[in-house]
C-alpha cells in the first residue's frame, strides 16, 4: 500500500459508530459527574482559594459580597462544576480521540496526538500563570485606582465570571505553539516565513495585551512576553515535528 492507513472497516454501519460514539459519550460525562461528586463538598474552600488575589488587596475589613439570594450557593457550584470539566478533559479528550482515531491515516495520528497532549498541557499552563503572575497585579492595579472614599465591594458571581474570562483568554493564548504547528502541517505557512514575522508578531502581541490589561506596561508585558515565547517555541516545534516533503520522500526512498 503507497500510504499507511488505519482507518476503519467501510462495511461497519452508523449504527455502529452511534452506539461507540454513544458508548464514549457516557464515559466522559460520567468522569466528570465523578469529579464534580468529589469536588462539590469543598465548594467554598476551592472559591476562597480562587478569591484570594483579590481578597489579599481589599482595605482592611472589607469583603466580597453576594447580590442574589441564591448566590452564596450557586456561584460556588458553578466554579466546582467548571472546574470538574477542566480536570476531566483529558479523559474527554482521550474518549473523543479514541473515537476518532480510526479513522485517521498514521501520520495524522503521529501529530495529533502529541499535539492534543500540548494543547492541554498549555491551557492548564495559561491558567496558572493567570491566578498566579496575572491576577496579583491586575487586582492590585485595580484596587490602588479606587478613587478615594470608594469601597471595593465585589460580587462573587460577578468575580467569577471575570476570572473565568481571563483563565479563558491566557489558556487560548498559551495555545499559540499549537496553532503554528497547525499552519505548518497544513502547509499555510513554514517555520522560516513565521520567523521573518517576528516583528509583526511582537506589535501585534503587545497590542492585544494593551486591549486585554489595564493600562500599564507591567500587566501588558506579563501578557505580551508569554505569548512571544510560545511563539518562538512553536517555530522550533514545527520544525521537529513536521516533516516537510522532501524529507518524507527521503524516508520513503531509503
Amino acid at each position: 500500500m503507497s500510504e499507511e492507513t488505519t482507518r476503519t472497516d467501510p462495511e461497519l454501519s452508523l449504527i455502529d459508530h452511534l452506539v461507540e460514539l454513544r458508548s464514549r459519550l457516557l464515559r466522559a460525562v460520567a468522569a466528570i459527574v465523578l469529579v464534580l461528586l468529589v469536588l462539590a463538598p469543598f465548594a467554598r474552600q476551592i472559591y476562597s482559594v480562587l478569591a484570594k488575589p483579590l481578597v489579599r488587596h481589599l482595605p482592611e475589613g472589607a469583603s466580597m459580597i453576594a447580590i442574589d439570594v441564591a448566590s452564596p450557593f450557586l456561584t460556588p457550584f458553578k466554579l466546582v462544576l467548571i472546574l470538574a470539566i477542566l480536570i476531566a478533559m483529558p479523559f474527554v479528550l482521550y474518549q473523543l480521540w479514541a473515537f476518532v482515531a480510526p479513522g485517521l491515516y498514521r501520520h495524522e495520528q503521529r501529530l495529533a496526538r502529541p499535539l492534543l497532549g500540548m494543547a492541554v498541557g498549555l491551557f492548564y499552563a495559561g491558567c496558572a500563570f493567570a491566578y498566579f503572575v496575572v491576577f496579583p497585579v491586575v487586582f492590585a492595579f485595580f484596587a490602588s485606582m479606587a478613587p478615594e472614599g470608594v469601597a471595593m465591594m465585589t460580587d462573587i458571581n460577578r468575580y467569577l465570571d471575570f476570572v473565568l474570562t481571563l483563565f479563558i483568554a491566557f489558556g487560548l493564548a498559551f495555545q499559540v505553539p499549537v496553532a503554528t504547528i497547525i499552519l505548518v502541517a497544513l502547509g499555510i505557512t513554514t517555520p522560516e516565513a513565521l520567523g521573518k514575522m517576528r516583528g509583526y508578531v511582537i506589535v501585534g502581541a503587545f497590542t492585544v495585551a494593551m486591549l486585554l490589561t489595564p493600562p500599564d506596561m507591567i500587566s501588558q508585558t506579563l501578557l505580551a512576553l508569554p505569548v512571544l515565547l510560545l511563539y518562538e517555541l512553536g517555530i522550533i516545534a514545527a520544525r521537529v515535528m513536521v516533516r516537510r516533503p522532501d524529507e518524507s520522500d527521503d524516508q520513503a526512498n531509503s
